[in-house]
């Protein structure tokens, strides 16, 4: 083939193969109370890829009262008979559902980085993630046991513990795990017997179409136990609002930045009911001098810099004792350095993040920081909400960069001076929330609550 014909037909086999995944997500609609179809007011809203900036896909707004009261209803009249099944029923279908998802990995892993921008890499790990927690869930369905327990009080009589299914579930899900954030929360919700409607993030609904189109029409789930409500950003607080307050719902799970979470539970309270919040983290990564370096460093970068550092459980403020800082930060700029755009990191979800990222970094500067590697925007053929893997010295923990959570790819390192006062905080922080300790010997050491080189979590 000549040269310029190579040229015209390898970017087409390029858009083929990245759209390959469009069999799975039925098009232009969405898991409406048991049916695919279009929204009732027959608005669609954009899908973009981050890396791209291209629209890839419309989904339609499914977010009116009408759609959401048929979904709930749906869920409500079918969720006794998924109840009154046997566990190992249950079980079955989940166990289908995780199969066919294995499957379809190569088909899901292109969708998930079309839509979300993270690398291969990540998106195959979500699957494999997805996957075993479904059939973790299963294995749980199986050993639902209750408890029978003797009265202390009276002779011959027993008290019997029966575990029932809350009812219909409300689930809202993150963007940065578009899969295994779905199967964690309707996994679980439907192995307890439990109906679910659930609403994805506005900037990754094709993933969640996929699974549940996975779920109902090859691994046999009944349609109307999952519904997927897209809806638009704009339609967030009211579809929230609908989820706290309509009477057939029982539980509204979510996970998600902080403020929302703070709204979902005060709507969810006026109403008594309950809720499930999987809320921001800021997580510190202490490094003491006689931790094992390489150590330390190849798991900050796999903590720090998963996702493009946007997961709740990333790394956010990483504190080093004084006597290994610089050693520390040659070692970690050096292993920084080798990540490569587009192979190992991929884009911001958007260019708001993209733009808080920049930001932060830009005041830290302002504020006497100093970018060891990275500190600036990039691309990758000209295009994407790319931002260069970051490193940045001479951070104070007073700095918003080493305060606030970034969600981005920046690692600020904070120098651990004599007497150390920010430890103790920190420690209990890894404690009592999420964090990682990295030491090799007593140092700090009370009640055995950390081990050698463990993470804390």
């Amino acid at each position: 083939m000549s040269p310029r014909l190579t040229s015209l037909v390898t970017p087409l086999r390029r858009t083929l193969s990245t759209r390959a995944w469009r069999p799975l997500v039925p098009e232009g609609k969405a898991l409406i109370g048991g049916e695919w179809k279009a929204g009732s007011g027959g608005h669609m809203f954009p899908v973009f890829s981050p890396a791209k900036e291209e629209q890839i896909a419309e989904v339609p707004c499914a977010s009116s009262g009408e759609d959401l009261d048929a979904s709930i209803e749906a869920a409500a009249e079918a969720q006794p008979a998924w109840a009154a099944l046997t566990v190992g029923a249950r079980a079955r279908v989940l166990e289908q559902w995780a199969s066919k998802l294995e499957e379809n990995t190569p088909l899901l892993a292109q969708l998930i980085t079309a839509e979300n921008g993270k690398v291969d890499s990540d998106a195959r790990g979500e699957i494999s993630s997805a996957i075993q927690q479904l059939r973790w869930y299963a294995n749980e369905a199986r050993a639902t046991y209750g408890q029978v327990i003797p009265s202390t009080n009276v002779p011959g009589r027993r008290l019997m513990v029966v575990h029932q299914p809350v009812g219909v579930v409300a689930m809202i899900t993150p963007w940065n795990f578009p899969l295994s954030m779905m199967t964690r929360k309707a996994g679980a919700a439907l192995a307890a017997g439990c109906a679910v409607v659930l609403k994805p993030a506005d900037e990754t609904p094709l993933t969640a179409l996929a699974a549940a189109f996975l779920a109902t029409s090859e691994a046999g789930l009944d349609p109307r136990l999952l519904s997927i409500l897209t809806s638009p950003r704009e339609d967030a607080d009211a579809v929230g609002k609908v989820f706290c307050s309509h009477p057939l719902i029982r539980l509204v799970g979510f996970t998600g930045s902080t403020n929302v979470g703070k709204k979902l539970y005060a709507a969810a309270a006026t109403h008594m009911k309950r809720v499930q919040l999987e809320l921001g983290g800021n997580a510190p990564f202490i490094i003491f001098e006689s931790a094992d370096l390489d150590l330390a460093v190849s798991q900050l970068i796999a903590s720090k810099f998963r996702c493009s550092g946007q997961t709740c459980v990333c790394a956010n403020r990483i504190l080093v004792q004084e006597s290994i800082y610089e050693t520390f930060v040659d070692m970690l700029t050096t292993a920084v350095g080798g990540l490569e755009l587009g192979k190992h990191q991929g884009p911001l979800i958007n260019k708001i993040a993209l733009d808080k990222v920049a930001s932060m970094v830009g005041a830290a500067v302002r504020e006497g920081a100093v970018a060891a590697i990275g500190g600036k925007r990039a691309s990758v053929d000209g295009r994407g909400h790319f931002y260069s893997p970051t490193v940045l010295i001479n951070v104070a923990p007073n700095m918003s960069c080493g305060r606030d959570e970034i969600f981005g790819p920046v690692a600020p390192i904070i120098k651990l001076l004599p007497p150390m006062k920010e430890v103790e905080f920190f420690v209990k922080e890894c404690i009592e929330n999420i964090g990682y300790i990295w030491y090799a010997s007593t140092i700090l050491r009370k009640s055995d609550e950390t081990g050698e080189n463990t993470r804390v979590q």
